[in-house]
C-alpha cells in the first residue's frame, strides 16, 4: 500500500496491520521486529517503515499479561540536570503516590532521535499513561502517541496542537510579559544571553514573545549572547562578560533561564556594576535554590509543580481509557520584580 494510503485503525495496532499496510506476512513482520530470521534488506526496510508511520510498538508484555496494562506511567522530559524538571517530577510523584501507579522517567537530551527511542522502549512495556514534555515531536514519536490507545499528557507547553492534553505555560506570553515590565521601567537597551535554541523549543518561544512585544515598543535586542550544553553560574559569568565588553551601553540583561541569570548577577556585584539602576537583569524559572543569593533575580515562575500534579491527575483520572480527555490546561506565570528590575 502506498505510504499516503497507510491509516491507524481506531483501535489498539496488531502485527496484522503492519502486515497489511507493509505487504508481507504477519510471520515475517514478527520477524523482522524481533531480529529474527533471515529476511531480506528490502523486506526489512519495508516492515519498519510501514511500523514506523503506524506507530505501531510491539508488546513485550508476554503470555496472558500481553492484552494488559502495567501499572506505570512513562514519564519522558528532557533533562535530569536542568533544576527544572525535578520539581516537575515531585508534583507527579505526590499524586501518584495515592495511586496503584508508579512513574518511570526515560531522559531525551532535547534529542528529538533520542526521545523516538526512549518511547519506543516504554511503550513496548505497555504503561497505563504517558506524560511527555513539549508539544514537539518527529513524525515518528507522533504516530508512537497517537497509536498508543493510552492517556497521553504533553507539559510545560502550551503553544502547539496536542495529541492528547496538555498542561502548561504560554512561553510566547511568558516572554512578552518580561519584555513589556523591562519597558515599562524604561529600560532601551536589551541584551539577551540564552542558549542556543533549535531544539529547546520552550526557550525559542520565549524569545520569540519577547522580542516581538519589544517591536511594538518600537525597540529591538540591541546584542545577543548564545551558549550550548547545560546551564551553571560560571557560564552566567563569561557570556555577561563578552556581551558586556562587546556592548558596554546595554542597561538591561534577559536571561533564557534563571542559572545563567545568577552568574551574570554576581558577574556584576563583583564588577561593582549598579543593579539595577545601571543595569537591569531578570531570569526565568523562579529557581528556589537561588534565593539566598545578595540579591533577589527578578524572574518568572513556570509553575513546574503544579503542572506535575495536574497532569497526573489527569492520568490517574483516565487510567483504561482511550484517551485523556483531550483536556487544556493553561496556567499563568507569575513575575517577580525581585531586586533586579528597578520599579520607578
Amino acid at each position: 500500500m502506498p505510504q499516503d494510503q497507510i491509516r491507524k485503525p481506531k483501535r489498539p495496532l496488531t502485527l496484522r496491520d503492519v502486515s497489511e499496510a507493509s505487504g508481507v506476512s504477519e510471520m515475517t513482520v514478527s520477524r523482522v521486529l524481533r531480529n529474527r530470521g533471515d529476511v531480506s534488506e528490502a523486506t526489512k526496510a519495508r516492515v519498519l517503515e510501514a511500523a514506523k508511520r503506524l506507530g505501531y510498538v510491539p508488546n513485550k508484555i508476554a503470555g496472558a499479561l500481553a492484552s494488559s496494562r502495567v501499572n506505570l506511567v512513562a514519564v519522558i522530559i528532557p533533562s535530569l540536570s536542568n533544576m527544572v524538571f525535578p520539581e516537575v517530577m515531585t508534583g507527579i510523584s505526590q499524586i501518584l503516590e495515592q495511586t496503584p501507579l508508579q512513574p518511570v522517567v526515560g531522559v531525551t537530551n532535547y534529542k528529538p532521535e533520542r526521545e523516538e527511542k526512549v518511547l519506543y522502549e516504554m511503550l513496548s512495556w505497555r504503561p497505563s499513561g504517558v506524560i511527555i514534555a513539549g508539544v514537539e515531536h518527529s513524525d515518528a514519536s507522533r504516530a508512537m502517541l497517537e497509536a498508543a490507545q493510552i492517556p497521553i499528557v504533553e507539559i510545560m507547553d502550551v503553544d502547539g496542537e496536542a495529541v492528547d492534553s496538555v498542561v502548561g505555560i504560554s512561553h510566547r506570553r511568558a516572554g512578552q510579559k518580561m519584555a513589556q515590565a523591562i519597558v515599562e521601567q524604561g529600560y532601551r537597551r536589551i541584551g539577551f544571553l540564552g542558549t542556543k535554541m533549535p531544539l529547546d523549543h520552550r526557550a525559542r518561544k520565549r524569545f520569540e514573545g519577547f522580542t516581538e512585544a519589544l517591536a511594538k515598543a518600537g525597540l529591538e535586542v540591541a546584542d545577543q549572547e548564545f551558549y550550548e550544553g547545560g546551564s551553571a553560574l560560571a557560564k552566567g559569568r563569561e557570556m555577561t562578560e563578552a556581551i558586556l565588553t562587546r556592548t558596554p551601553d546595554l542597561d538591561f540583561l534577559y536571561y533564557s533561564n534563571d542559572m545563567i541569570g545568577a552568574g551574570g548577577l554576581l558577574y556584576c556585584l563583583d564588577k561593582g556594576i549598579d543593579v539595577p539602576g545601571q543595569l537591569g537583569l531578570a531570569g526565568f524559572n523562579g529557581v528556589e535554590l537561588l534565593e539566598g543569593l545578595p540579591r533577589a533575580l527578578a524572574t518568572m515562575d513556570a509553575c513546574r509543580l503544579e503542572i506535575g500534579r495536574r497532569a497526573a491527575e489527569i492520568i490517574a483520572a483516565h487510567v483504561g481509557q482511550n484517551d485523556s480527555g483531550g483536556e487544556r490546561v493553561v496556567m499563568t506565570p507569575n513575575l517577580d520584580v525581585g531586586d533586579t528590575l528597578r520599579r520607578r
